[in-house]
């Protein structure tokens, strides 16, 4: 817990402070969570909601909901530890367990960071390909110079960072509401099967738990934690208490856009290819030639343009993620620029044997998969001890929630392995 009562840190601000220095109280605290958000809308989640939508129309729309309600609370709940301890998760796992299970638990989360940095640039390779159309290898090299940029803007401070990458959730929103306005949903479906559990057979069923198993990031609970430390500093306890609660709003209304997204992509999906009886629709680059004779040419140009910000967004939250889970555990870190080139071989290597893009976004998720126990059950377990919160540390409630959701989430990610392998 921060002690209270000692000198701040140079170049920290207050809550205090930060609340007397704007009309609109809750944009200082506002941030972090945008940039965890950017991993539950990225080219993996277009795969699977595309997929969704055209095989079962709106019938999987509460799937999404549900996801995007469990990760709303973890991600809570991985704000609030780097709140409460100023030590991220991979931090508090190289001070309270065994160094051979740090170790282990080190190399795990670099292979899973770069199979998720893997699927994200590929993705954005994808995207700008299909916006320019100038070759999948040259639009990688875009796409690379196109990250390195936004990695920049950390010289100028992490503010910049948070609003650019604001801005582009704010791109790939906008293009799926202008994309709805094409399509003309049914919008009493869509609210029928929000709130209406519904399977209707035994691939929806798979489908599900690909959703669901698919919603928890290891890779940004990692990076929540880290995120929330070096920006506003409680020197009271009434402090942290207001920094807790506004961080909660962070989180709520983050995740509360990425879920719209998620669900105006399933919807879209379902209002174009299930509605004109296209069922097989999969593919990233099948969708966005299916689209054009359905909704027309501005349609597929709103859909690489989603996809290509999707991309690069999450791209570079994953290269992110990678500094903090490397200085968490071994206590050492590498350039940004040279993680962020040997994330991008993988893909350009994809990219020169031509194996399919979509096909290796789906292998991604896998080995994605496997690295889900190793961030889940710690952030669980260390919230709910005293000793490491202190007053911050989860009731009861939330600590009985939380287990169920990380054993049900592990369950689904599990049963999701052993059918696809």
């Amino acid at each position: 817990m921060h002690p209270y009562g000692q000198p701040l840190p140079e170049g920290l601000r207050t809550v205090d402070e930060a609340l007397h220095r704007t009309r609109f109280r809750i944009l200082p605290f506002l941030g972090p969570a945008f940039i965890a958000a950017v991993a539950y809308i990225d080219p993996g989640n277009f795969a699977t909601n595309i997929g969704a939508g055209s095989r079962f129309g709106y019938r999987l729309v509460w799937v999404v909901i549900v996801a995007n309600a469990l990760a709303m609370l973890i991600q809570t709940l991985s704000a609030k530890l780097g709140l409460a301890t100023r030590k991220s998760l991979p931090e508090l796992c190289r001070d309270h367990l065994p160094r051979r299970v740090v170790l282990a638990m080190w190399m795990q989360a670099e292979v899973v960071a770069m199979a998720t940095d893997l699927a994200e640039f590929l993705g954005a390779a994808v995207g700008i390909d299909l916006l320019t159309g100038i070759g999948l290898f040259p639009a990688a090299l875009l796409a690379g110079v196109a990250a390195f940029a936004i990695l920049e803007l950390q010289r100028f401070g992490i503010r910049l960072l948070e609003a650019v990458i604001a801005a582009l959730v704010g791109v790939i929103g906008a293009c799926y509401v202008i994309e709805l306005s094409f399509a003309h949903p049914d919008w009493h479906q869509v609210l029928r099967h929000a709130v209406t559990p519904r399977f209707g057979g035994s691939g929806a069923v798979l489908l599900s738990v690909g959703i669901l198993g698919a919603t928890v990031m290891p890779h940004v609970i990692y990076l929540h934690s880290a995120l929330t430390q070096d920006r506003l500093v409680a020197v009271t306890p009434q402090q942290g208490r207001t920094l807790q609660r506004y961080t909660r709003f962070d989180v709520v209304i983050a995740m509360s856009i990425a879920g719209v997204i998620n669900v105006a992509m399933l919807v879209m999906a379902a209002s174009t290819f299930f509605r004109s009886g296209l069922h097989g629709v999969e593919s990233l680059e099948s969708a966005h030639r299916t689209l054009q004779p359905i909704l027309g040419s501005g349609s597929t140009i709103l859909f690489a343009l989603a996809l290509a910000a999707s991309g690069l967004s999450s791209s570079a939250v994953g290269t992110l993620s990678g500094q903090v889970v490397m200085q968490g555990f071994v206590r050492r870190q590498i350039p940004v620029a040279v993680r962020r080139l040997a994330t991008m071989v993988p893909a350009f290597v994809v990219i020169a044997l031509g194996l399919d893009p979509t096909r290796t976004l789906v292998v991604s998720q896998v080995v994605l998969s496997f690295g889900i126990p190793f961030a889940l059950v710690p952030l669980v377990v260390f919230t709910a001890r005293r000793d490491v919160m202190g007053a911050f540390v989860n009731t009861r409630l939330t600590t009985a929630v939380a287990a169920a959701v990380a054993a049900a989430v592990v369950a689904l990610n599990v049963f999701l392995l052993a059918t696809i392998l």
